[in-house]
């Protein structure tokens, strides 16, 4: 591994142009409107890799500069934008910038208290309203994050549509954190976050950024790989229209129509959204129907700013969750058993309603205050609502499992009945954040905030169906189980620049109570769930940045996070089989280095687990298979990112991520069906699952002419596993994927632009599988592996024009 990393430094060092030394300079200062010095102030060249910010007393200096025309870009919270054309004619040139505050707030404020920038030490990547628009044809947002380093995909109907995740750094979904606004999304009791809940809302966001390994203290539920922060759409002074529609493979369609008011009377503005997605999806009958829409109405103050948006999502999708048996990715890669059954006849039949049938909607209120340009305070408050069950038709299930009475039928007692299920869950979610945000303007920042929620979810499960009845009634609740989890934190965080050296310190603390009481179903078998538990969590970060030059820095941070057990964890378990909670200490170590032509960043990371959680096969105290701990494990990688611009008509970007991921000790438990049993075997040092070894990236994109982009997309992810035992039996084959992406704009022709889109992605139709499970069994004297795969499609195409008015 070590080998691949330095050659690939090396190869990026070498790309570096002799020509790139320095001539020519910018140089100047940055202040306010009274001439004070503002320190920290992001100043670059744009379209190039070159930018700094300055320094203690307001200083700055880009070095590096050729005779031309170059426009300087400068930005600092609470101040609007400056940009000034510059022409360099064998000279250095000087340069006074002086900011004017902001006539208005901005959203950038909300979110600043969650997120990182240029001065933090960590390790994080932004993507742009730009960026995302190009990507965006209606899929999932999680793809719209594949081009970020150390990140995979997945996609349950195979092409990016309905049920889809992301791992970054291998770790899954409900170890990374989710806020849109500063609000958490993750679900509180699980601690995922279902996409499908919210079609299209790529179209709402204005920018999002991902920081990697545990990042800075943000709300909600604890970041144990990544967060990812999204911000909504920023204030359009100009009334708009936007009218965008999709067609793909697959039958996938999209249509959305977005509008907006502009500033009305210099102080109120609304956005709005409307979007469809349909697809059939590359698995068969793994279709969608997806519905979402995004209101926004803001009252725009000097000081002050007040922002109401409600949004939300109605999903119907066919459930492709099954995924596909190992003996049929040949001849039957596209199969669903979902819903499968063998009649009376001996006949296969499906049923034809097994979908999952969700709706969410999403309210959030926030008020933001400027009491001077060094302090300013951001109130924020959220309900989130949401119902919805999955339907299931079950052959010949047991009416035990339902507390059903036999029958007696024609003279026999009959025990057995097929019927048709749903499993709900209605719950709510509501809360506030805040964050006190303050500067001196000459080096020190300090973050106060918190927050406090409360969610309440109700899970229950009812016959709407069955051929024998007994004494049930249409719609009878089987189970009712009904949970309770309160959650607050409040962190501090501080910056201070001296000279070239930056400091960084943070530290949250976080409480928990989780309680739920009623049954639940295990198994297919009843038992009761009533429980207490609650934690408190203390979670510090501090960390160093060194400045060598505009042109190269260092950084070094540390941080612990610790997170509570899932849902699953608590009901599959009792207080003497529960598992501990999880502890992270994450080391990271970075590089950066911006040339006007190339950038460069190399992070080293190292993530040492305390009890991490994973499966082994265990059946606890309740014949729940719920996770366990693990004593000792760790992730230890490098990734590296180069962007490459040596004409205006050709960009390069790549990245690449080399890890080791390991478990020190795992015990793996399988069922014995012929004794009642189970066979333990010890394993050492073994891989995590899903943590691939190897995952790169790179876009080729050429700019022939203005407004015009035509990009080759590679990506390629290495070998993993399915379970924690290193089984090469057990594993999902390393890949190579290409995409291949066509944008151009026509500018006031017919409408003020009409954007054309054209995407195929995997053109070179490799067949892979990135997702799947798998258990294993004795029966019979003989041990069965049995391997359950997510294939994903072939070459297959999206075509969309974006209108506006």
């Amino acid at each position: 591994m070590k080998t691949s990393i330095f050659a690939f430094i090396g190869m990026a060092m070498m790309a570096i142009p002799i020509h790139l030394k320095a001539q020519h300079s910018i140089k100047g200062k940055v202040q306010n409107e009274e001439g004070e010095p503002l320190t920290g102030a992001q100043v670059g060249i744009k379209e190039s890799f070159l930018g700094t910010h300055t320094s203690s007393s307001g200083d700055f200096e880009i070095q590096g500069l050729k005779n031309g025309t170059y426009i300087v870009q400068a930005r600092f919270l609470g101040y609007q934008n400056f940009e000034k054309t510059i022409e360099i004619k064998d000279g250095d040139q000087e340069l006074i910038i002086a900011l004017q505050p902001t006539s208005f707030m901005t959203g950038d404020v909300i979110v600043e208290a969650v997120r990182a920038n240029e001065r933090t030490p960590t390790t994080y990547n932004e993507i742009s309203k730009e960026d995302l628009d190009k990507s965006n044809f209606g899929q999932d947002l999680p793809y719209l994050l594949d081009e970020t380093p150390s990140t995979v995909v997945t996609s349950d109907a195979g092409a990016g549509v309905g049920y889809t995740g992301v791992r970054i750094r291998g770790t899954d979904p409900t170890r990374t954190n989710v806020t849109i606004n500063g609000i958490p999304v993750n679900d509180a009791e699980s601690h995922g976050v279902f996409w499908v809940n919210m079609p299209d809302f790529a179209s709402s966001v204005d920018n999002l950024q991902v920081q990697r390994g545990v990042g800075t203290s943000t709300n909600g539920a604890a970041a144990f790989g990544a967060s990812i922060n999204l911000q909504t759409n920023e204030l359009n002074e100009k009334a708009y229209a936007e009218l965008d529609n999709a067609y793909g493979s697959f039958n996938t369609w999209r249509h959305t129509i977005k509008a907006g008011t502009g500033l009305i009377n210099n102080k109120f503005s609304m956005d709005a959204r409307l979007s469809k997605i349909s697809s059939d999806g590359y698995i068969d009958r793994a279709s969608s129907d997806l519905k979402s829409f995004y209101v926004s109405g803001a009252w725009h103050g000097k000081k002050s700013n007040l922002r109401f948006n409600i949004f939300g999502g109605k999903e119907i999708t066919y459930q492709a969750w099954n995924g596909v048996f190992q003996d049929d990715l040949n001849d039957h890669r596209r199969m669903n058993s979902a819903g499968a059954y063998i009649d009376e006849n001996g006949e296969q039949k499906y049923y034809d309603n097994e979908v999952d049938h969700y709706e969410q909607t999403h309210y959030q209120l926030h008020f933001s205050h400027r009491f001077s340009n060094k302090l300013n305070l951001n109130v924020s408050g959220h309900y989130t609502r949401g119902k919805g069950y999955y339907e299931q038709f079950r052959r010949d299930d047991d009416f035990d499992t339902y507390g059903l009475q036999p029958v007696i039928v024609a003279g026999d007692t009959v025990v057995n009945t097929d019927l048709i299920r749903r499993r709900w869950l209605d719950n709510h979610f509501y809360g506030g954040v805040f964050s006190l945000n303050y500067t001196n303007q000459k080096g020190f920042n300090l973050v106060w905030g918190g927050g406090a929620n409360q969610y309440i979810g109700d899970h229950f499960g009812e016959i709407i169906w069955a051929r024998y009845a007994s004494q049930s009634d249409i719609r009878d609740r089987y189970y009712d189980n009904l949970a309770v989890k309160s959650e607050a934190n409040s962190y501090l965080k501080a910056t201070y620049q001296w000279k070239k050296l930056v400091a960084f310190a943070d530290v949250q603390y976080r409480f928990v109570d989780f309680r739920f009481e009623g049954n639940a179903v295990i198994n297919e078998e009843m038992t009761l769930t009533d429980q207490v538990v609650n934690y408190h969590f203390l979670n510090p970060k501090a960390g160093l940045m060194y400045d060598f030059n505009e042109k190269h820095n260092l950084y070094l941070s540390y941080a612990m996070s610790n997170r509570e057990p899932v849902r699953k964890d608590f009901t599959e378990s009792t207080p003497d089989s529960r598992p501990n909670p999880e502890q992270l200490h994450n080391i990271e170590f970075g590089y950066r280095m911006r040339y006007k032509k190339l950038m460069l960043n190399i992070n080293e990371y190292f993530m040492y687990y305390k009890d991490q959680l994973v499966l082994t096969g265990q059946i606890n105290d309740v014949g729940g298979y719920t996770r366990s701990n693990v004593d000792k494990s760790y992730r230890l990688g490098t990734e590296i990112e180069l962007g490459y611009k040596p004409i205006k008509y050709l960009h390069f970007t790549a990245n690449a991520a080399f890890s080791l991921n390991k478990i020190a000790e795992f015990m793996e438990y399988i069922d014995n069906y012929d004794d009642g049993t189970q066979e333990v075997i010890t394993h050492k040092n073994t891989d995590i699952a899903f943590s691939p070894n190897v995952i790169a990236g790179a876009r080729i994109s050429v700019l022939p002419v203005d407004d015009l982009e035509i990009s080759f997309i590679n990506k390629y992810v290495g070998r993993q596993f399915l379970d924690n035992t290193s089984n090469t039996d057990r594993q999902l084959d390393g890949y190579f994927v290409t995409n291949f992406r066509v944008n151009y704009t026509l500018r006031d022709v017919f409408f003020k632009e009409m954007t054309f889109g054209f995407m195929v992605n995997n053109i070179f139709n490799n067949l892979y599988e990135n997702n799947g499970y798998t258990f294993s069994y004795i029966y019979g004297g003989e041990r069965t592996t049995e391997n359950y795969y997510y294939p994903q499609a072939g070459t297959h195409f999206l075509f969309h024009i974006r209108l506006r008015l």
